[in-house]
């Protein structure tokens, strides 16, 4: 069994050796644990201090291309390095490596695909009042979006199997966080959460410029994915608010029309109506396309995954030739 723990890092030559001085050097049930560092375009060295600490692996990327793109590229490096396990964690020593056995547990029994690393939102210390609530809130949001149960949504502290690993994909330009939650749970994917350890934070934060950036990037993240996996869902609410809406004057229209006066000056009421029902029938058709859409989605998903698996199947033979 072999455990590769991913490090997706933007600048971090100061802060990197301290995080892989923590790594756990042997965990049960893992027969190798192996390091890779993700170099996000940085221009302070940090894949020079990476592989001067004895990094298995490094991937230097050309340009500063986002966290979201660093930790696809990570996932799919890890892949190719043979790995069972992935473990992500953050640069900064944000999380307690100390946990990442923790972590592992309900991979190593069976028991899920993917876990995360809670650090109870609601009461985290190094939080503020704010950001409590708005993390707890957004959790809330995508584990309805997923159908799950997740009280920290955008942990980044995440352990998966090799077969979830391999199911991923990173469509979000932001953060991979919130949408790979609800690809989890739209793809029956076994979640679980377990409670971790953080430590105080040693810079601000580069992800988050503040908290309207946070919640307009978090709020488009939700709203696509949600949308991209719950189609139906989506477009009818919408579509039905809109005929509702149409009902109103439609129904006022109506009303003065047959019981109080001959219609004239309430056609406004008829033309409002009228417009707001045909709009929302269209949201509904939107939505309809959006579900075959969707389904087209899924059928070029499983081919994906189907090569992914075909290719990973022929890496792990031309590894075993080789090693005869």
């Amino acid at each position: 069994m072999k455990l590769i723990i991913q490090i997706p890092c933007y600048n971090e030559a100061e802060t990197l050796p301290h995080t892989l001085q923590l790594l756990p050097r042997a965990i049960e049930g893992v027969d190798e644990i192996e390091v890779l560092v993700i170099d996000d375009g940085s221009q302070d060295g940090t894949a020079e201090v990476a592989r001067a600490a004895g990094v298995q692996h490094v991937l230097r990327l050309r340009a500063h291309a986002g966290l979201a793109f660093a930790f696809a590229a990570g996932l799919n490096a890890s892949l190719e390095a043979g790995a069972d396990l992935i473990v992500n964690t953050d640069a900064d020593n944000q999380y307690e490596a100390a946990d990442i056995p923790k972590l592992l547990e309900p991979l190593l029994r069976g028991e899920a695909d993917l876990v995360v690393g809670d650090r109870g939102v609601a009461t985290q210390p190094y939080f503020k009042p704010l950001k409590r609530r708005l993390q707890t809130w957004g959790s809330r949001v995508v584990s309805s979006a997923a159908g799950l149960q997740i009280p920290d949504a955008t942990s980044g502290f995440r352990a998966f199997t090799r077969q979830a690993a391999l199911r991923t994909i990173i469509l979000s330009e932001y953060s991979y966080t919130l949408e790979t939650l609800i690809q989890a749970g739209q793809r029956h994917l076994r979640v679980v959460s377990v409670p971790v350890r953080t430590n105080p934070p040693r810079r601000p934060s580069r992800l988050m410029r503040g908290t309207v950036d946070y919640l307009a990037h978090s709020s488009i993240t939700i709203l696509r994915a949600y949308a991209m996996y719950r189609s139906i869902r989506v477009f009818f609410f919408i579509g039905g608010v809109l005929i509702v809406l149409g009902l109103i004057p439609l129904l006022r229209f109506l009303y003065f029309y047959f019981f109080v006066t001959p219609a004239v000056g309430k056609v406004q009421s008829l033309l409002l109506g009228a417009v707001l029902l045909i709009i929302g029938f269209q949201t509904m058709l939107i939505g309809l396309l959006a579900d075959l859409v969707g389904f087209n989605r899924k059928i070029l998903e499983e081919i994906l995954l189907r090569v992914r698996q075909l290719g990973d199947v022929a890496s792990r033979q031309d590894g075993a030739s080789e090693g005869d």
